[in-house]
């Protein structure tokens, strides 16, 4: 209806180059210009009247580009995507300001925020050969939005199993209705997203709490009618079933068998605190007061925590961050033993690509074998383990060439130009971060990006960086707690930020997006959310009553904050020698980085001898690191995202 207002008869017909809008000329135009300028020539008033009508008559043109097609659509749905995702630095600003009472200035915030999203875009752009163009790359987190574009704007409607209901029709019956119903559990019924019915008939029984509880309990009784408990992990429905089944395993084994053994033989001193919770606690089971071990400086005061407590942790978060330490060094073997080659042999085509020896032009992959047009060879992509992932080559690769590539050297600018600014936030204002950290976290960025994005791509699993990047700064820069939250920003966040980057090029991918409007959509969008995120965040630290406490309104009590808090606490403040050294407490868990290295080698073994064994489908990485969201996550999040 838009466009039949504002189109008119003589109007020049629309051309797209490389999705940029262009009008072709026509004689109603070389009509309107030669009057324009005989008028100009008889008087300056009239002159000053076309010359009104000439920016309303472009600005019509502007507006009447025909009807909202897929292409647009995708460009609004991937900068909606970059919005809602939250800025990590934001609970940096959090923590510093409400936890550690450290007060930051504007600026400050701007460029930590802007440096830290926008770096993670610039690691998207950088391993698109090996993260995007591949066939066997399928991101399955993206196949459904793709399938909504095409439901929403495609006319035909042919009959399926019976159903004769139109796509669109379904899809806007299935949103009214869930939009309608979420006021239930999220305003009128809250008691519908926590359903713990076996704790309402023994609510003083502490054993039925630990197993059956939704929010300090494993939560074995897996019921809930609220959506966003259910997607809390991720949407259940764009994971692939075997790596579905790869995450309730690590569940049933770790959370619901090994968690309760652990917790009822006082593993830990486990016994005396909660049997999952976000908090630490000390040694009277409270919950740690950080302020007491600290200096004026916010620095590590020894004495003060001699005279004090040691660290105690939940056993639920003990074996979190063992799982962690197991997941990332089977990560690390995992991409290894299956993607290695492929992996050295893209890593040389990019430097071509850097020197200018590779076409602007989308191009075929090198060594990529012919598609198959049968029905095997479209299976063998999407599964598990299939060698050479890194080199098949699909149709959309191939109708992407039409387009000029994004250059490598606008990402470069991109990298170098973040770089500096971290630099500028780390040395000048008071992190206590020396600039050779930052470099380092970004190198462990580097170093771990490809690894975490070809278990995403496959899996839509995401393997936590997190842990290592605390380890790291807390060994190297003990005592130091601010300096160990903005050092995993910058190396962990930019990581994630780039993984989901990296998910949206390939959407751009699917839906033919030229990459260089996309380049522009992207970093557009990430300027805007960066800077709204900030002004929002300031707005509620200003009328929010009690905010980021047990007595905030309307549950803003920050709890993934509180959980990166404490994570600065243990490995910033503490440091992992308190942790993991000869004497202390939780040495064992260091056994788990051997574990996670060592058993990804007899699954890959076996599988090369024996393609067709369910054993190929066992993801170690995901198993291990699947469960790293606990804490902030319960166990009810993941038992109803496995139902």
């Amino acid at each position: 209806m838009w466009d039949r207002l504002l189109k008119r008869p003589g109007d020049p017909a629309v051309i797209y180059i490389e999705g940029y809008r262009s009008l072709s000329p026509s004689s109603d135009d070389t009509t309107l210009d030669a009057d324009s300028a005989d008028d100009s020539q008889r008087s300056t008033s009239s002159s000053t009247l076309e010359g009104k009508e000439s920016r309303r008559h472009r600005l019509r043109l502007w507006l009447a580009q025909g009807r909202w097609n897929e292409k647009e659509h995708s460009c609004v749905y991937i900068a909606s995507n970059v919005s809602f995702g939250f800025a990590f630095a934001t609970d940096v600003i959090v923590e510093q300001t409400h936890f550690y009472k450290q007060p930051v200035t504007i600026t400050y915030q701007v460029l930590l925020i802007l440096s830290t999203q926008i770096l993670g875009y610039a690691f998207a752009g950088l391993s698109r050969r090996f993260l995007v163009r591949p066939g066997g790359m399928i991101w399955p987190g993206t196949l459904m939005p793709a399938a909504m574009f095409t439901t929403l704007h495609k006319e035909e409607n042919s009959i399926a199993n019976g159903w004769t209901i139109s796509r669109w029709k379904f899809f806007f019956v299935v949103w009214l209705s869930a939009f309608a119903f979420y006021f239930l559990p999220g305003l009128l019924m809250p008691a519908l997203s926590y359903f713990s019915v076996i704790t309402w008939f023994w609510p003083e029984n502490v054993v039925v709490a630990n197993l059956f509880g939704v929010s300090s309990g494993l939560g074995l009784f897996p019921v809930t009618f609220d959506w966003a408990q259910i997607a809390y992990i991720g949407s259940p429905l764009t994971t692939p079933f075997w790596a579905a089944m790869n995450v309730v395993g690590g569940l049933v084994v770790v959370m619901w068998i090994i968690a309760p053994i652990c917790y009822y033989n006082n593993v830990f001193y486990s016994a005396y605190m909660p049997i999952l919770s976000s908090a630490v606690f000390d040694n009277t089971g409270k919950v740690y007061d950080v302020a007491r071990i600290l200096t004026p400086d916010f620095l590590f005061d020894r004495a003060a925590y001699e005279n004090y407590s040691r660290v105690f942790m939940p056993i639920t978060y003990i074996l979190s961050y063992g799982l962690q330490f197991a997941a990332l060094a089977s990560l690390l073997t995992h991409t290894a033993c299956w993607h290695g080659r492929d992996i050295v042999r893209q890593w040389r085509n990019s430097l071509e690509e850097v020197r200018g020896q590779a076409k602007i032009g989308y191009e075929a992959l090198p060594g990529a074998p012919p598609m198959g047009r049968g029905r095997r060879g479209r299976r063998a992509s999407l599964e598990p383990g299939v060698e050479d992932t890194l080199n098949l080559e699909d149709v959309h690769n191939r109708l992407m060439r039409r387009y000029n590539d994004a250059p490598m050297w606008w990402y470069l600018a991109t990298f170098v130009s973040m770089t500096a600014i971290g630099i500028f936030v780390v040395e000048y204002y008071p992190v206590h971060l020396p600039w050779y950290g930052l470099l380092l976290a970004l190198g462990l960025c580097a170093l771990l990006f490809i690894p975490t994005g070809i278990v995403a791509a496959i899996t839509n699993q995401h393997s936590s960086t997190y842990l290592i990047n605390q380890l790291a700064c807390g060994a190297l820069f003990p005592g130091r707690p601010v300096a160990n939250m903005v050092f995993v920003t910058y190396g962990y966040i930019c990581s994630a930020q780039g993984i989901k980057f990296s998910s949206d090029l390939k959407l751009g991918h699917y839906m033919k997006i030229p990459p260089r409007l996309l380049f522009s959509v992207q970093m557009a969008a990430t300027l805007v959310s960066s800077l709204t995120q900030i002004t929002v965040l300031n707005w509620m630290f200003a009328n929010v009553r009690g905010i980021c406490t047990t007595e905030a309104v309307n549950g803003f009590s920050c709890p993934l904050a509180r959980v990166h808090f404490n994570g600065s606490i243990l490995w910033g403040v503490v440091g992992p020698a308190e942790f993991f050294g000869p004497k202390a407490t939780y040495r064992p868990l260091v056994w788990c980085f051997l574990i996670g290295a060592l058993a990804p080698l007899p699954l890959w073994w076996y599988s090369r001898h024996s393609k067709s064994s369910i054993i190929r489908h066992i993801n170690l990485p995901v198993l291990f690191g699947s469960l790293s969201w606990i804490p902030p996550a319960t166990g009810l999040n993941f038992s109803v995202w496995a139902v």
